[in-house]
């Protein structure tokens, strides 16, 4: 009996040093370590004054647009996680990379999971694991997490953490990046004594693109997916590309020259094709864009937004485009042409002045053209909203649409 007493003295005593242990790695923001070269360090908390504010005022300044938002309910706890990875442009090179991984800080063991994919960027930090620095971010923590979600996001590769040039809608390197980082999560959750029953995706702009290539890869191995929400998603790359080129709109968004530069650096390192970027970019701003690219210290005025200056002049001849090197990878960055599984609501602006609202409506337009329609996909306008507008409309509507999955 004595022994016994013992070891229950022990084994709870164990328990309570392990206990202070994580409270202070939290306090102190030292990085706890999981199985599979897997950390994660906590990085803050935000309480629901905060969130609030992020709903009411913060998000309406980014957005432009007045929106109501269901109020934060609790605080949420923030923690950076770096997890390995690998990249498959690359003969599948092992790299690690970063994410964020947003709690409730609540009373439970079990909360369903959002993954939500980050939109294009132009500073290295503006990504999901430096919450104070990317508001898209913000505002999903102050929607979702704050009202007992899980909210994951991967900073994608060359972004955050990495020392991996930017795999700019690179598609294979963001679907793994993504499906890593949603393993990754659920193992730190599971040390935590965690449960994540349902699983659920979202993405706005570029992040849009991600999500639903993601959604195309875990639907391949069979992992569930209860929806998938985008919001301006750019569902075919090759099609966004000619509008810019050959059918341009009056209003279309002066910075549409991040996108071409972005990709054609990102496709030359990940695809291994010296020189790509430089057969695109004319001489006299090919400097200053890898510049920009490398997130090395420039003055975006340096940048001319006139595409017929930034582009060599044989990219505007659609024929020349489709044949080129850039062309053919540009047209294989689509997310939307499978048989698609799963609900999926992709919504869309009518006055978003960079995704066209036929691109918008793609993955719905190739759906329903299969046969009597495959029902699951959904394109559903937001109005006149524009690029920013359209994401921030989206966003409680991906809410109500969510909860009802549970």
């Amino acid at each position: 009996m004595k022994m016994l007493r013992a070891f229950n003295y022990f084994f709870y005593m164990l328990l309570a040093l392990c206990a202070v242990s994580a409270f202070a790695q939290e306090t102190t923001h030292q990085p706890i370590k999981v199985s599979d070269g897997i950390t994660y360090e906590f990085i803050g908390r935000w309480d629901v004054a905060r969130l609030n504010k992020i709903l009411t005022v913060d998000t309406p300044a980014f957005s432009g647009v007045n929106v109501k938002y269901t109020p934060a309910q609790n605080a949420v706890k923030l923690y950076r996680v770096i997890y390995p990875s690998s990249i498959p442009e690359r003969g599948n090179k092992p790299t690690m990379t970063s994410g964020l991984l947003a709690i409730p800080d609540t009373a439970g063991k079990s909360f369903p999971m959002v993954s939500y994919q980050h939109g294009t960027i132009y500073g290295k930090h503006q990504v999901p694991s430096f919450p104070d620095e990317s508001p898209e971010t913000q505002l999903m923590i102050a929607q979702f997490a704050s009202q007992g979600y899980i909210v994951i996001g991967a900073d994608y590769f060359g972004l955050g953490v990495s020392t991996e040039p930017e795999g700019y809608m690179v598609k294979g390197s963001h679907q793994q990046a993504t499906y890593d980082m949603i393993n990754s999560s659920r193992q730190v959750l599971a040390q935590m004594g965690l449960e994540n029953p349902h699983l659920l995706l979202a993405g706005w702009s570029q992040g849009g693109f991600v999500t639903m290539a993601l959604l195309e890869k875990l639907e391949a191995i069979g992992m569930k997916v209860q929806a998938t929400a985008t919001a301006s998603a750019p569902l075919d790359v090759f099609a966004l590309m000619n509008g810019f080129l050959s059918f341009p709109r009056k209003f279309d968004a002066d910075w549409l020259n991040s996108i071409m530069i972005l990709s054609a650096f990102a496709y030359e390192n990940y695809y291994g094709i010296p020189g790509l970027a430089h057969s695109v970019i004319t001489d006299e701003y090919y400097d200053v864009a890898k510049k920009a690219y490398d997130r090395q210290p420039f003055n975006p005025a340096d940048i001319t937004s006139d595409l017929h200056k930034l582009i060599r002049p044989e990219y505007f001849d659609p024929q020349y485009f489709a044949n080129s090197a850039y062309g053919r990878l540009i047209s294989a960055a689509q997310a939307y042409r499978w048989v698609i599984a799963s609900p999926v609501h992709n919504y869309y602006g009518e006055t978003d002045e960079a995704i066209t609202i036929g691109v918008g409506k793609m993955a719905m337009t190739y759906a329903q053209s299969m046969g009597v329609g495959n029902t699951l996909v959904e394109a559903i306008s937001t109005g006149k909203t524009t690029h920013r507008g359209t994401f921030a409309t989206a966003v409680p509507l991906w809410k109500i649409w969510f909860d009802s999955k549970q």
